[in-house]
């Protein structure tokens, strides 16, 4: 199991293998044999950036057998999801920022995020885990007033998109299990979800199967499994946690 970052030090963007407390910085590419510097960096010395540079990321909808009857929602044949736009990335550490052009709810999602280590384009489930390099936290934010404003047109991308709104790392971690992992959001301090993986409708590797026959997935792509009970709304001034053991704690401000 590896712990994998990104990172900005003295003006210098950098890779490295996070042990304890310590970064041993790499050099080339994260996703094929990426070799030691020899370099070392305490993590309180850096400024954490997002774990990945993703060409797009994923955001699955209606993807946990639990929320689905709680929302007396059918269960569906295919995974439904959308697109966050690039501009909304945040790594673990940043502000989510209220948008000024909408004065609605606000709302975490905490969530399992696949990252994509190799280009990977109409897999089957079986080759899917190789095209796997890790998982990550994510807070899946979303203006939740948006998305059935217009009567006409459900604006999925819009509520989803805003700038910060695309929140995930603090690392990718290889070597797990996913279906053994369970998803915990904590909101000033008070657990909101706490769910398992193994009860997803699409786990990770159908998932990354099915999601490649539409489209061609790259290193750094990012796929939100989708999130369970306990989503609700956060206001100005809170910070919100989402902790998966094994991969750390994502942790953000919202304002």
């Amino acid at each position: 199991m590896q712990k994998w970052l990104r990172f900005e030090h003295a003006g210098r963007v950098g890779f490295g293998m996070l042990e304890a407390d310590t970064i041993k910085v790499h050099q080339g590419d994260m996703f094929s044999s990426p070799s030691a510097t020899g370099q070392t960096l305490a993590l309180g010395e850096v400024k954490l950036l997002t774990p990945t540079r993703p060409s797009k990321m994923i955001a699955i909808w209606n993807n946990f057998h639990q929320l689905a009857a709680k929302l007396n929602a059918a269960i569906p044949n295919e995974p439904l999801y959308l697109v966050k736009t690039s501009n909304s990335f945040l790594a673990s550490g940043g502000t989510i920022r209220k948008p000024k052009s909408f004065d609605g709810k606000v709302v975490f999602e905490g969530e399992l995020g696949i990252v994509i280590g190799r280009t990977c384009k109409e897999v089957s489930e079986s080759q899917a885990p190789d095209c796997v390099f890790g998982y990550t936290c994510i807070n899946d934010v979303t203006a939740a007033d948006i998305i059935n404003r217009d009567p006409a047109f459900q604006q999925w991308v819009r509520a989803k998109s805003f700038d910060t709104f695309g929140v995930f790392g603090p690392v990718v971690v290889t070597g797990l299990d996913p279906l053994k992992l369970a998803v915990r959001t904590v909101l000033n301090g008070q657990e909101r979800q706490n769910y398992p993986v193994s009860d997803m409708i699409f786990p990770p590797a159908k998932l990354v199967a099915l999601i490649s026959q539409d489209m061609t997935l790259h290193p750094g792509d990012v796929i939100c499994c989708g999130t369970s009970v306990g989503v609700g709304s956060m206001k100005p001034g809170s910070t919100i946690e989402v902790t998966i053991e094994g991969v750390g704690t994502l942790s953000n401000r919202f304002e």
